[in-house]
């Protein structure tokens, strides 16, 4: 595993980033296009500073590119980051569905099985 530190750095990155729900609202609102940080900031009860944070939060984890066009910063979604997390929970996925896929094949198995009667203590 020692290999994938650089993976492993990003990947952290990019869960914590999402870890938030005020950040992954903000995804949300660029996966349509992009906007401005005011734009951004208009629906949520908080300050510009604060939606500033998470922006920067987003944009370390590669998440999101910034454009300055004078007082303006631009802001677009960057969703590459997002196939190494989507990659990271596949290998769960069949993890899962290979011990849901055991567990039904015990099942039929086991009600197949003739079932033994119990006798009772009189």
């Amino acid at each position: 595993m020692i290999s994938n530190v650089p993976m492993s750095h990003s990947l952290d990155r990019t869960f914590a980033a999402l870890a938030d729900p005020t950040r992954r609202a903000l995804l949300g609102q660029l996966r349509t296009g992009a906007a401005t940080v005011g734009e951004l900031a208009a629906p949520f009860d908080l300050s510009l500073a604060a939606i500033s944070k998470h922006l920067r939060v987003l944009e370390g984890a590669g998440l999101l590119q910034r454009e300055v066009r004078g007082r303006e910063h631009h802001c677009s979604l960057d969703a590459t980051p997002l196939a190494a997390a989507a990659d990271f929970t596949t290998e769960y996925v069949r993890f899962w569905e290979d011990r849901l896929d055991s567990l039904e094949t015990y099942l039929r198995s086991s009600r197949s099985k003739p079932k033994k009667k119990r006798r009772s203590a009189r």
